[in-house]
């Protein structure tokens, strides 16, 4: 069985048909279907290519997500993340919870301190509610532009998220993107490179985190995920192996690089099955699913 843990629905040029047939394509069983609701004037207009053009000044909204979930129940997970910071955030989130069954906060994507205090109370609420958390973090790079911003980042980096996670101890993160997996290395290129080189240095960062917190796992999407573990295979056979219980398959796309990098690691099985769907299924158990 493959779980994948994140994606978004009419992303890249993917309605719900090719989506289907996409996982099909690749033999995933399900997939955590993410909402991203994020104020125009924090997202790069540059996303717009990748989204349908009647969401273009929402980003990916929660109705997407819902539409998906109504023609094919049995292949998503739903997932939504309101913007913490607006007054009836919680209420939005509970209203989703308990009237559409969504299972995920996330994809949390905002020009916004993660330990925001409007925040720790979402994250506290959805620790409550047994419901992930799931981040997206990006630096600041110099992109040599001014407008319509000089650069977007998510989160404020590591140390923000660290703050959050100590806090709010009944929670689970999940961290995603350049800004989390660049920290695998002990090395200084996390805000200087989206996606830095080299072997992997000791006295990284997510390792630390993963060492002092058991409420932190990650999500191994996109081409950062990918080239987190693809920079340094024989330290991504290490990490994969030591963190085996929180590490979780996702794509946050529609190739296969994700699963094609893992066949190339002399993993167990037992070690892939955790990744490709038994850690998702201990976060958001599914009665459909038997472990």
């Amino acid at each position: 069985m493959i779980i994948d843990v994140h994606n978004h629905p009419d992303w890249h040029h993917h309605n719900v048909d090719k989506f289907i047939e996409n996982m099909n394509q690749y033999n995933i069983d399900k997939t955590w279907i993410l909402s991203w609701e994020c104020p125009e004037t924090e997202y790069d207009p540059g996303y717009n290519k990748n989204i349908s053009p009647i969401n273009q000044h929402n980003c990916i909204p929660f109705s997407n997500c819902l539409r998906y979930m109504e023609k094919y129940p049995e292949r998503f997970v739903l997932g939504y993340a309101p913007d913490p910071r607006t007054p009836d955030a919680i209420d939005k989130m509970d209203a989703a919870i308990t009237i559409h069954g969504a299972r995920v906060y996330g994809e949390l994507k905002l020009r916004m301190m993660f330990d925001d205090r409007d925040a720790i109370r979402m994250y506290k609420f959805c620790g409550s509610k047994n419901v992930p958390v799931l981040v997206h973090i990006d630096y600041e790079f110099n992109s040599g532009r001014a407008y319509p911003r000089p650069n977007y980042w998510y989160g404020g980096g590591i140390l923000p998220f660290e703050r959050a996670i100590a806090e709010c101890e009944e929670t689970i993160f999940i961290g995603h993107a350049p800004g989390f997996w660049a920290h695998i290395s002990g090395d200084d290129q996390y805000n200087k490179a989206a996606y830095p080189t080299g072997k992997v240095a000791e006295g990284g960062k997510l390792i630390q985190m993963l060492n002092d917190y058991p409420n932190l796992y990650c999500d191994m999407s996109a081409g950062s995920g990918c080239n987190a573990l693809k920079r340094d295979p024989e330290f991504a056979f290490w990490f994969l192996n030591e963190y085996q219980d929180r590490i979780l398959y996702g794509r946050d796309y529609f190739d296969n690089q994700h699963q094609e990098f893992l066949a190339t690691l002399d993993l167990s099985q037992e070690v892939k099955d955790k990744i490709f769907y038994k850690n998702a299924l201990k976060l958001v158990p599914l009665d459909d699913v038997k472990e």
